[in-house]
């Protein structure tokens, strides 16, 4: 099967530069470094290191805790970061600089992927989450280079989408050297694939182990103050399409009984900042944007946060945060950063990608549920109009976060089994 579909991939080249360039219609950097997507680009001068892949923006997010301890523990080892997306690119620049290599990952071609691993020499690769690729897998075990996707969660929606091709999923776990699930739920689904038991180990979620930096609460009140400290602040973070509209409405409802209230709206893509900008002011709110260093005045209804990398900063400066990818059918995003800081963290239904996080809060009444946007809108205001209930669900939300810490130190034990 998987020589089916070798063949298949090479008939992909042309559509993928074509998508490519198309999404550089919002985006230019997707039509720039474009020969790193085919293993092209200029060898390291290092070799025997560690290869860390991460999809997207918040596969980074997830795998910066571990790309830190492995920098720590293996300060001799280079570590070579990839990722899909130029959102995640951005992210991996920002947190790491210079002290990985970092390309964008090769398609799936068997030429592509064999270009890369000459380039980059790893002795482990590591794929954060969920990224798993047929060729990429097999070439790895071929060439002996131990494979162990981290992290490892698996939604009921990527089972049904490998049960079309239940041939390649099982070949696929036989190349896989190791499985770290997230959950009891996450390896079984692995093992259903095809993984053989012996191969699976539960750390449970590296985003428990988040850590803020020292700067970022002392930030967030200097941010705060600009923006007027008894302002009441709701932050609705890595919102998509269709959802945005939804939550001006709650927030038009909310300004109807605390008129002072002032909202940080932070789109999940940054390619849509300008469409967003254009969305708040056609609904009569007057709107300032980071990006521009425009201050709040008491008039000022929505802040933009249309700049990448300050969303801890933003969450730091509000009362109650919302997280987006949640009221629409996305599978929602990371709760737990809002959850580290202590404030009250509120969700829509569509938290599939989040299952476990998402009923480990819940088990201890520590994130708010909404279905719609007149929920959202009398929750929001029901904690605003209460410190101490506000106050009271941020310290259950930070608890959680701290009691199931430790997935990043059962980690690198399983990494030193293959790299001491």
């Amino acid at each position: 099967m998987r020589r089916l579909y070798i063949i298949f991939s090479y008939f992909l080249p042309p559509f993928l530069i074509m998508r490519l360039l198309w999404r550089s219609r919002k985006n230019p950097a997707y039509r720039k470094r474009l020969g790193e997507r085919f293993g092209c680009f200029e060898a390291t001068n290092k070799a025997q290191g560690i290869w860390v892949h991460a999809i997207s923006l918040g596969e980074v997010i997830a795998a910066t805790p571990l790309i830190k301890r492995l920098q720590q523990q293996y300060p001799d080892k280079q570590i070579t970061v990839t990722t899909m997306s130029v959102t995640g690119s951005d992210r991996v620049k920002a947190a790491f600089g210079d002290s990985v290599f970092h390309v964008y990952v090769p398609y799936d071609f068997p030429d592509a992927i064999a270009r890369f691993l000459n380039r980059i020499r790893p002795v482990l690769a590591v794929f954060v989450e969920t990224e798993l690729w047929p060729n990429t897998l097999a070439i790895c075990h071929a060439r002996k280079i131990p494979t162990i996707i981290a992290n490892a969660r698996l939604s009921q929606k990527s089972v049904k989408g490998y049960a079309f091709f239940p041939s390649i999923a099982h070949e696929m776990m036989q190349y896989v050297t190791l499985v770290a699930a997230q959950t009891q739920m996450d390896a079984d689904r692995y093992i259903n694939l095809g993984l053989n038991k012996s191969k699976v180990k539960i750390t449970s979620s590296v985003k428990f182990d988040i850590t803020i930096p020292e700067n970022i609460p002392t930030q967030g009140q200097a941010l705060r103050t600009l923006w007027g400290e008894q302002r009441p602040v709701l932050i609705a973070a890595s919102t998509h399409e269709g959802e945005e509209d939804l939550i001006l409405t709650a927030f038009s409802a909310i300004r109807e009984k605390v008129p002072n209230a002032l909202l940080i709206l932070v789109p999940r893509h940054p390619e849509r900042f300008e469409k967003v900008t254009q969305l708040c002011r056609s609904r009569n709110f007057q709107t300032a944007l980071r990006s521009e260093q425009q201050s709040c005045n008491e008039n000022t209804a929505v802040f933009l946060g249309n700049t990448m990398g300050e969303l801890l900063l933003f969450y730091a400066a509000s009362d109650v945060a919302f997280v987006g990818g949640s009221l629409i059918p996305r599978g929602g995003h990371n709760l737990l950063e809002p959850a580290a800081l202590q404030k009250p963290v509120l969700t829509g239904t569509h938290n599939f990608n989040f299952t476990e996080i998402f009923q480990l809060l819940k088990n201890d009444d520590a994130v708010f549920q909404v279905h719609t946007a007149n929920e959202l809108a009398n929750t929001v205001t029901e904690l605003f109009q209460n410190p101490q209930s506000r106050n009271d669900a941020g310290k259950r939300a930070q608890e959680v976060v701290i009691k199931n810490r430790g997935a990043v130190d059962a980690h690198m034990k399983i990494f030193a089994e293959y790299l001491n």
